[in-house]
């Protein structure tokens, strides 16, 4: 009996390795990503030159509320730069997107020198300033 005693407990002692080695090995998922928080990215980035309303104090950029359906360059009071005042677009998520990942492109000569190469921002700011519509 006492072999066969010896003999259990060695083969429970390698199937306990196994599990041990199965465990330390397994792919544990990590938690899901929390979506990023677009007004909080817009406070970070861009509240320094650009208000979310029109009562505010005007800062170096225009006001972004309701931004997503206008015409560029195209709010009273705000003096723009020679290229916004002969842009022909109205903006949209597109246009947004591509400004945000490089104003240059989109508007030669444009003041404004952020830019965000990191499309899960650029699409959190946006869907915020698409809350303020």
């Amino acid at each position: 009996m006492k072999k066969l005693h010896a003999a259990s407990e060695i083969g429970f002692g390698v199937c306990g390795a196994m599990l041990a080695a199965n465990f330390a090995t397994a792919q544990i998922s990590p938690p899901p990503a929390k979506p990023l928080d677009g007004a909080a990215l817009f406070k970070q980035q861009c509240a320094t030159c650009h208000t979310t309303n029109f009562s505010d104090p005007q800062r170096q950029g225009p006001p972004l509320l309701k931004v997503i359906g206008r015409p560029a360059g195209k709010v009273d009071g705000f003096h723009y730069s020679a290229g916004f005042a002969q842009a022909n677009f109205v903006w949209d998520e597109g246009k947004l997107d591509a400004w945000l990942t490089d104003p240059q492109a989109v508007i030669p000569g444009a003041f404004m020198t952020y830019r965000q190469p990191k499309a899960e921002t650029r699409a959190a700011i946006i869907g915020y300033l698409r809350e303020l519509n």
